[in-house]
């Protein structure tokens, strides 16, 4: 017999969560284009966020 899983309300929550940090996290990039520091900075927490919401689904499910 197949087993199914189930993903948890936990994942999609924490996905949507860190998904839409990414998404800022890119926000702040393009719009501090011109000072290269802060647009680094928003580099850095787009791809955190980004990968931690690909985690989170994962870990979750």
């Amino acid at each position: 017999m197949a087993e199914t899983g189930l993903q948890s309300d936990k994942a999609l929550g924490l996905g949507l969560l860190f998904g839409a940090l990414g998404i800022a996290g890119a926000v702040v990039m393009y719009v501090a284009a011109a000072q290269q520091l802060l647009a680094g900075w928003g580099f850095a927490l787009a791809i955190v966020f980004g990968s931690l919401a690909v985690a989170v689904i994962h870990v979750f499910s």
